[in-house]
């Protein structure tokens, strides 16, 4: 057995440019959720994410990142609650609606309250409602870590899944 050497103190400079990490990155599928939240004043906000993951079981904790100067960044930033809606199959209109800046994202778009104020999206796979525990500020992005205090699903969903920069379901193997 060989003796470990001791770390750098610091990380190298990246040998790839911003373009390669990003196509790195579409490689891992994921799933699409879109995050809501209730401004103080009122209006709705909500934007595509696909930067979601679990923390821990208990107590129930997940997590997602925003770009620090995404325009819902003080609405996220200073809330005390958000929801987190997981994104079905058939929803791939409501994620490209989201993920626009040129268009009205809530026109039409069903929904219900939930804890906060924060819109829960009718038909969605699963939705998670959250107190806005936490954040990290690292690099370009800041990591929201939510605890859940309520949370269901729609038996039997098909997922909305993204991949390579395209949407896609599931295909049992």
């Amino acid at each position: 057995m060989t003796a470990l050497t001791s770390a750098p103190a610091q990380a190298r400079a990246p040998s790839f440019s911003t373009r390669e990490f990003r196509n790195s990155l579409g490689m891992f599928a994921t799933g699409v959720t879109i995050v809501t939240a209730r401004a103080a004043d009122g209006v709705l906000v909500g934007l595509t994410a696909n930067s979601f993951n679990s923390v821990s079981l208990d107590p129930p904790l997940v997590l997602w990142s925003l770009a620090r100067a995404a325009a819902s960044m003080g609405v996220f930033a200073t809330g005390s609650h958000y929801a987190i809606n997981v994104l079905a199959a058939d929803q791939k209109d409501l994620a490209e609606r989201f993920a626009s800046k040129t268009v009205d994202r809530w026109a039409g778009v069903a929904f219900t309250q939930g804890v906060g104020g924060a819109p829960l999206l009718a038909g969605a796979a699963a939705t998670f409602e959250c107190f806005n525990r936490s954040r990290y500020e690292e690099g370009d992005h800041v990591i929201f870590v939510g605890e859940v205090e309520q949370c269901a699903h729609r038996e039997g969903a098909s997922p909305l899944l993204y991949h390579g920069g395209k949407f896609y379901t599931e295909h049992p193997l």
